[in-house]
């Protein structure tokens, strides 16, 4: 299998998901602002995506894919449809308890997480409208990590767009009918998460079906018992045990972090969030991609002991996040004002919001090779099945994190939040690399010194050019010309870009490389 192909087939789709989510934050910006009844609605949308990355994306899939793949490549197709129906089945009614429990205490969940919130009840019930939508997701997970084990990338890359499909549809139509009915026009939006995880799970099954790997889910008391004890159900559990951890060292920072801004102006929940949009823009193209692709086929390496294999992926993958990681930070440090401007700035989002967002994605700009590089080096360890080490380094960079904002956040404000999530990120990363390089997991393919001397030059000068263009241009005066200012958007970031390459080309470095590692 082409790596490159799989990763670009997988980012072009996240692409469109992360654009229709640019889409649902400018209308939602533009349609509500940066009001204390957005601040709600982000705490109350973040309390279910929190468990999502935590229980769906995170835990259960580093824990499920790895033994799945191995089960694949070991014990045959029978063994295979008995752990799917068995991990289905405990999945479900797990996830039925969970939702039931959540709509119960949400107003102890909104407490913890954002305790200063002005409009508090309004938190607690968006968050219990949206509460289901981690069952959903967790479903379409599980259909996620069968698909891109059997290496049907495309329909788990491209369920997203329909969440944002919903909630934008929700945003346009939704809010003026809610308003009509005397309600909160904002809690349509809750309503329409809800929707957009039914459409996301109500695609994986066709796919599933086609592959002769939809899970019969247990109903009776027997069946559900029978999945309980089966002992692939067990070692997903035992692997999920570290893993929520880990995965939940991360989340508990970032509710840290949601806690320390609903204390701070109004405001600064919804600032970080648009920050954490367009921090998330190469994040998901880039690291969530490579590590969507990568962690089943080093599970199967792993499982076919080609440790030469395995090390040449884990190599492919460092590079290209340095090759196209490095110059989204640069542009993210130096240029985040003027994109937020574009996107954003308009109906009630205002020039000061895209000031305070901007701080906040300078902090983001600092560490996003670190936040990407993670993706790629921590299913070094997952696919060995090894989750504790990187839960390890997630604690200690978690007290890091909170050091650091004690340091951070009285100067900078929100900004000193997003700064201390990068520093952290960096020290994870480096940390990880060390530890695949000390178990000779990872040995790092010769020729790279002279590859990063090359990508740092290309960055000089396109962090150069936009430094310039940020400047040259009065973004936020050009907001009665909505297109022109998206066309300079464009033109800007189109230029630097064929003058990245271009450097890159003209300094030696083929590109063809990448496609042959394959």
């Amino acid at each position: 299998m082409n790596l490159l192909k799989a990763a670009s087939t997988v980012s072009v789709l996240t692409l469109a998901s992360r654009v229709t989510g640019l889409v649902r934050e400018a209308l939602i910006a533009g349609a509500f602002g940066a009001s204390a009844l957005t601040d709600a609605f982000n705490v109350a949308w973040r309390i279910p995506n929190l468990l999502r990355r935590l229980f769906a994306e995170g835990a259960f899939a580093q824990a499920f894919v790895p033994i799945l793949a191995t089960t694949r490549e070991r014990d045959g197709d029978a063994a295979t449809h008995e752990l799917v129906d068995a991990v289905g089945t405990a999945l479900l009614w797990s996830l039925l308890a969970t939702v039931v429990v959540g709509v119960a205490a949400a107003p102890v969940v909104v407490w913890l997480v954002a305790a200063g919130l002005p409009r508090f009840d309004d938190a607690v019930w968006m968050t219990r409208v949206m509460f289901p939508y981690i069952a959903l997701i967790s479903m379409v997970s599980l259909a996620a990590g069968i698909l891109n084990t059997w290496r049907r990338f495309a329909v788990p890359a491209a369920t997203p767009v329909l969440l944002n499909l919903a909630v934008i549809a929700a945003t346009l139509w939704g809010a003026p009918w809610f308003a009509r009915l005397g309600l909160e026009p904002i809690y349509a939006v809750a309503a329409g998460t809800v929707a957009g995880g039914m459409l996301q799970l109500a695609i994986q099954l066709p796919a599933l079906a086609r592959i002769g790997y939809l899970p019969r889910l247990g109903i009776g008391p027997a069946r559900i018992v029978a999945a309980w004890r089966h002992p692939g159900v067990r070692r997903v559990l035992g692997q999920m045990g570290p893993a929520v951890l880990g995965v939940s060292v991360a989340q508990i920072s970032l509710l840290i972090n949601t806690h320390i801004a609903s204390r701070l102006a109004v405001g600064s929940v919804s600032w970080l969030n648009l920050a954490d949009r367009l921090m998330e823009l190469p994040t998901a193209l880039l690291g969530v991609a490579m590590g969507v692709v990568l962690l089943p086929q080093l599970s199967s390496a792993q499982a076919r002991g080609e440790q030469a294999a395995y090390s040449a992926m884990l190599d492919w993958g460092l590079r290209l996040v340095v090759l196209l990681a490095l110059p989204c930070a640069v542009a993210l440090a130096v240029f985040g004002q003027p994109m937020l401007a574009v996107l954003f700035h308009h109906g009630q989002f205002t020039a000061r919001d895209v000031v305070q967002s901007g701080a906040a994605l300078l902090g983001y700009g600092v560490g996003l090779i670190g936040i990407v590089a993670i993706k790629v080096l921590a299913p070094g360890f997952y696919a060995r099945q090894d989750i504790r080490t990187p839960v390890r380094i997630a604690i200690v960079v978690l007290l890091l994190t909170q050091a650091l904002n004690l340091v951070l956040v009285p100067p900078l404000r929100h900004a000193g939040l997003t700064l201390s999530i990068s520093i952290g990120a960096l020290v994870n990363a480096a940390w990880l690399l060390r530890g695949l390089v000390r178990l000779q997991v990872y040995r790092p393919s010769p020729g790279w010194g002279a590859f990063v001397l090359r990508v740092l030059l290309a960055c000089t000068v396109l962090g150069a050019a936009l430094a310039w263009a940020a400047h040259a241009i009065d973004w936020i005066g050009l907001q009665a010309h909505p297109w022109w200012r998206a066309g300079l958007l464009a033109a800007v970031l189109g230029g630097v870009a064929v003058v990245y390459f271009g450097i890159l080309a003209a300094s030696g470095l083929r590109l063809r490389e990448f496609m042959r590692r394959a």
